[in-house]
């Protein structure tokens, strides 16, 4: 856990192993308060209502409950996997409501994956961020990748590097600040 109560992703990783070996309530209730609130900003800022959103998030927090022995730390970190299982709702929740829409005879023209275009604007972008990435300090770029790819808490970094947690919080921060600049200049 990192020293500001949030726990990091291998006490996340933990407490799904316990919620799945051992059906710990405690262990739940500690994911539950941690994501619950999260999942719920989540999909309230991807264009739900806030009421669905809370029904998803609720949806999101069973299926941990009961598929929590799927989880597999060494595939996703917990975060991960549990946003993957909130981010499959929304879509099938958003799908429901579109096939209710659309007459009986249209549903089987419905598209489920992504356009031509959507496949490349996603390239494109992703080869922004990653040309943006190589002008960052190796110092910048190396907490970035810890932090976002690796999803290690800050405190984390800041143990395995050998650095002080603001020297970490700092860096990450000016190149968050750096690549906003780079990428918002590219668009």
């Amino acid at each position: 856990m990192k020293d500001d109560g949030v726990p990091d992703g291998a006490e996340l990783a933990r407490l799904i192993g316990m919620v799945a070996t051992e059906r710990d309530r405690q262990a739940y209730a500690r994911l539950y308060s941690y994501f619950a609130p999260r999942l719920n900003a989540f999909l309230r800022k991807s264009g739900l209502p806030s009421n669905t959103a809370e029904e998803i998030a609720q949806e999101v927090m069973l299926s941990v409950w009961r598929k929590a022995s799927y989880f597999d730390p060494a595939r996703a970190g917990a975060a991960t996997w549990i946003f993957t299982i909130a981010r499959n709702l929304r879509i099938d929740h958003l799908r429901r409501i579109r096939t209710a829409a659309v007459g009986e005879d249209e549903q089987g023209e419905i598209e489920t994956a992504p356009s031509g275009e959507t496949l490349l604007l996603t390239a494109e972008r992703e080869a922004r961020v990653r040309e943006a990435l190589k002008t960052l300090s190796a110092e910048q770029a190396t907490v970035l990748r810890l932090s976002f790819f690796s999803e290690k808490a800050h405190s984390e970094i800041a143990r395995e590097l050998g650095l002080p947690l603001g020297t970490v919080k700092s860096r990450v921060r000016l190149a968050l600040g750096r690549l906003r600049v780079l990428l918002e200049g590219q668009s």
